[in-house]
């Protein structure tokens, strides 16, 4: 399917295809943080499908616990995340879902990831395939 996003402001846009079947959530301290959520829904975009049609992102490298590092793109003007990848030739991006014109279009969350580190208040995602770290 193709998808077209924008950050808030409209200084950057982007396009890609994704298999509406691939939306994730991810409830990673990292992703808490970064999007000033209590997780963060995510949907992988083949590299070769991926095209920034306006604008240029400011980029950030985030190093992991792990030592894993990574690129979490983001607009300069209004602070909107974009994407992340891998900082040498990504295979995909990982594409904030709710930047994303179609999300509602896309599908039900077909996993989550590091459960473990759920805000407590919030009810566990029963029917949502789950692992309490990183798969």
């Amino acid at each position: 399917m193709r998808v077209q996003g924008q950050c808030h402001c409209g200084a950057i846009v982007y396009q890609a295809e994704v298999d509406p079947a691939t939306v994730a959530i991810c409830h990673c301290i990292d992703c808490q943080r970064l999007s000033g959520g209590i997780f963060r829904v995510n949907i992988p975009a083949p590299a070769e499908t991926f095209r920034i049609v306006k604008g240029e992102p400011r980029r950030y490298i985030k190093t992991a616990d792990s030592g894993a590092r990574r690129v979490h793109a983001f607009c300069e003007n209004c602070g909107s995340p974009v994407y992340s990848s891998a900082v040498e030739n990504p295979k995909s991006y990982s594409l904030r879902l709710g930047a994303l014109d179609q999300r509602d279009r896309l599908g039900y969350p077909s996993r989550q990831i590091w459960t473990k580190r759920r805000i407590g208040w919030m009810p566990p995602l029963d029917d949502v395939p789950a692992v309490e770290g990183q798969p």
